[in-house]
C-alpha cells in the first residue's frame, strides 16, 4: 500500500508540475491563465495596432499611395475584428481570471480545464483569421460588421476561414462567461453576498450573462454568411426572396450589447481604483450595482440605432432613439458616482489614477458624441461618416483601452510583486493621452463635414485635418512601446511591493468593494 501511494504522489508531482512550455500549455491556475489572456491581448493590441498605422499612412495625404483599395478595405476589417476579439475582450477576461477568485476569496475559477481550453483556441482562431490575408484574392474585405452581400455576394473565399474564426472566438467567449457565472455564484466566501461583492465582480457578473445572450446570435449571423455564400440559402438575398436589412437586424441584435461588453468591466476597474486613490468608499455602492443591471438589460433594445438609414418606419426609428437616449440615465449615475468619490477626497496621481480619471472625462465624451448619433434626423447626417468612428474610437480607445491600462498599472505590483517604473508609467500614460486626443478629435470635424469612414481616397478639403490624425496616431502608436517597456522591466525585477502597494488604501482593494474612507461629506476636525 505505502508504495503504492508513493508511486502515486510521485506520479501526482510529475504531472502538476510540468516545466518550460508544457506547463503553460496545461495549466490549469486563474493566475497563469490570466497572464496568457493578458499577453495574448497585448500582442494582438500592437498586431491590431500596426494595421491602424498603414490605414492612417494611407489617408496621410488625398490621392491613392501606398496599398490598393482592396488592401485598405482587408485592413479596416481586421483592424476592427482584431481589435475588438483579439484586443480588448481577452484582455477583459484576463482581468476577470486574475482578479475575481482574489476578489471573492475563491482557491480559483470554478472550471479550470475548461478555462485552459477557453484560452488556447484563441491563438488558433486568430491564426485563421490572420492567416486568411495571405490567401488568393486576399482576406476580408467586407468591414469588421461583415454586412451582406458584401460578405455573401461579393466576397473572396477567405470568408470560409473569417466565418471558422468568428465561431472559435465566440466559443471561446461563451466558455470564459459560463466560467465566471458559475465562479461568482458558486464559490464566494462565507459572509461574500452579492452586494459586498467589488464592482469590477458585479460588472464582469453583467457582462459574462451578456455574452451568453449575445454570441450564439453572432453564430448565427456568421453561419447565414456561410450558407449564402457557399450552399445556396438565401437568407439575406433579395433574388431569392431574403432580405440584406436582416443580416443587419441580426448582427447588431448582438452588435449593440457586445459594445456594452467591451465597457462594463471597464466601469468596474474604475470603481475599484478612483476609491483606492481618493481614500474613500465608493459613492453609491448600490446605485452602480442598479445601474450595470440597466444598462445590460437596455443594451437589447437600442440595436437600430446603427439603421437609422435602412428605411425603417418612422415609429420604430422614434422608438430607437428614445431608447439610446435613455440608456445614457444609468451611464450618467455611474460618471456622476465617480466624481462624488473623488469629491472632497485626499486624491494622489499615481499612474492608475491618471488612466481612471482620463477614462471618466474621455468616455464622457464619446458617451455624449454617442447621444448625438441617436437624435434619428441628425444621425442620417453623420451616418457612415468619420464622426462615427470618432465616437467609437472614444469610448473603446480612450475608455475601454485605458482603463486595461489603469487595470494593468494597478494591479502589476500584485501580480509580479515588484513596483512598475513610475516615472515611466507617467511618461506613456501623457504620450498616450495627448496623441490619442490629437488622433481622434480632429475626426469630429471631417465627419461632420462630411468624409465618409472607410474609403482609402479623399477630397482634397480634408487633406489638413488627416495629416494631424495621422501624426497623432504614430505617436499614439509608438507610446504603447513605452508600455512595453514598463511592462517588461516590472516582470523582470524592480523595486519589491511592498503589501499595501497603494498607501492609505488600506491593504484591502484587492478584497472589499472599496477601501475604508478616510474622508466624508461631513466637514474635517480641524476646519469646524
Amino acid at each position: 500500500m505505502s508504495t503504492a501511494v508513493g508511486e502515486m504522489t510521485n506520479h501526482d508531482h510529475h504531472h502538476h508540475a510540468p516545466s518550460g512550455f508544457t506547463r503553460w500549455l496545461f495549466t490549469t491556475n486563474h493566475k497563469e491563465i490570466g497572464s496568457l489572456y493578458l499577453w495574448f491581448s497585448f500582442i494582438m493590441f500592437l498586431v491590431g495596432g500596426s494595421m491602424a498605422m498603414v490605414i492612417r499612412a494611407e489617408l496621410f495625404e488625398p490621392g491613392l499611395q501606398l496599398v490598393d483599395p482592396h488592401f485598405f478595405n482587408q485592413m479596416t476589417t481586421v483592424h476592427g475584428l482584431v481589435m475588438v476579439f483579439g484586443a480588448v475582450m481577452p484582455a477583459f477576461v484576463g482581468l476577470a481570471n486574475w482578479m475575481i477568485p482574489l476578489m471573492i476569496g475563491a482557491p480559483d475559477m470554478a472550471l479550470p480545464r475548461m478555462n485552459n481550453w477557453s484560452f488556447w483556441i484563441l491563438p488558433f482562431a486568430f491564426m485563421i483569421l490572420l492567416g486568411s490575408l495571405f490567401m488568393d484574392g486576399g482576406g476580408p474585405a467586407f468591414g469588421w460588421t461583415f454586412y451582406a452581400p458584401l460578405s455573401t455576394t461579393y466576397s473572396t473565399d477567405s470568408t470560409a476561414l473569417f466565418v471558422f474564426s468568428v465561431h472559435i472566438m465566440g466559443i471561446s467567449s461563451i466558455m470564459g462567461a459560463i466560467n465566471v457565472i458559475v465562479t461568482v455564484m458558486n464559490m464566494r466566501a462565507p459572509g461574500m453576498t452579492y452586494m459586498k461583492m467589488p464592482m469590477f465582480v458585479w460588472t464582469w457578473f453583467v457582462t459574462a450573462f451578456l455574452l451568453i445572450a449575445v454570441m450564439p446570435v453572432l453564430a448565427c449571423a456568421a453561419t447565414m454568411v456561410l450558407t449564402d455564400k457557399y450552399f445556396g440559402t438565401s437568407f439575406f438575398d433579395a433574388a431569392g426572396g431574403g432580405d440584406p436589412v436582416l443580416f443587419q437586424h441580426i448582427f447588431w441584435f448582438f452588435g449593440h450589447p457586445e459594445v456594452y461588453i467591451m465597457i462594463l468591466p471597464s466601469f468596474g476597474i474604475v470603481s475599484a481604483i478612483i476609491p483606492a486613490f481618493s481614500r474613500k468608499k465608493l459613492f453609491g455602492y448600490s446605485s452602480m450595482v442598479y445601474a450595470t443591471g440597466a444598462i445590460a438589460g437596455l443594451s437589447f433594445l437600442v440595436w437600430a440605432h446603427h439603421m437609422f438609414t435602412t428605411g425603417m418606419p418612422v415609429g420604430a426609428e422614434i422608438f430607437f432613439m428614445y431608447a439610446t437616449m435613455l440608456i445614457s440615465v444609468p451611464t450618467g449615475v455611474k460618471v456622476f458616482n465617480w466624481v462624488a468619490t473623488m469629491w472632497r477626497g485626499s486624491i494622489s496621481f499615481e499612474t492608475p489614477m491618471l488612466f481612471a480619471m482620463a477614462f471618466v472625462v474621455l468616455f464622457t465624451i464619446g458617451g455624449f458624441s454617442g447621444l448625438m448619433l441617436a437624435i434619428t434626423p441628425a444621425d442620417f447626417q453623420y451616418h457612415d461618416s468619420y464622426f462615427v468612428v470618432a465616437h467609437f474610437h472614444y469610448v473603446l480607445v480612450s475608455g475601454a483601452v485605458f482603463s486595461i491600462m489603469a487595470a494593468a498599472y494597478y494591479w502589476l505590483p500584485k501580480w509580479t510583486g515588484h513596483m512598475y517604473d513610475e516615472k515611466l508609467g507617467r511618461l506613456h500614460f501623457w504620450c498616450s493621452l495627448i496623441s490619442v486626443n490629437v488622433l481622434f478629435f480632429p475626426m469630429h470635424f471631417v465627419g461632420l463635414a462630411g468624409m465618409p469612414r472607410r474609403i482609402p481616397d479623399y477630397a482634397l478639403q480634408f487633406a489638413d485635418i488627416n495629416q494631424i490624425v495621422s501624426y497623432g496616431a504614430f505617436a499614439f502608436g509608438l507610446s504603447q512601446l513605452i508600455f512595453l517597456w514598463v511592462l517588461i522591466k516590472c516582470v523582470r525585477g524592480g523595486e519589491k511591493a511592498p503589501d499595501k502597494p497603494w498607501e492609505g488604501a488600506e491593504g484591502l482593494e484587492w478584497t472589499v468593494p472599496s477601501p475604508a474612507p478616510l474622508h466624508t461629506f461631513e466637514t474635517p476636525p480641524e476646519v469646524k
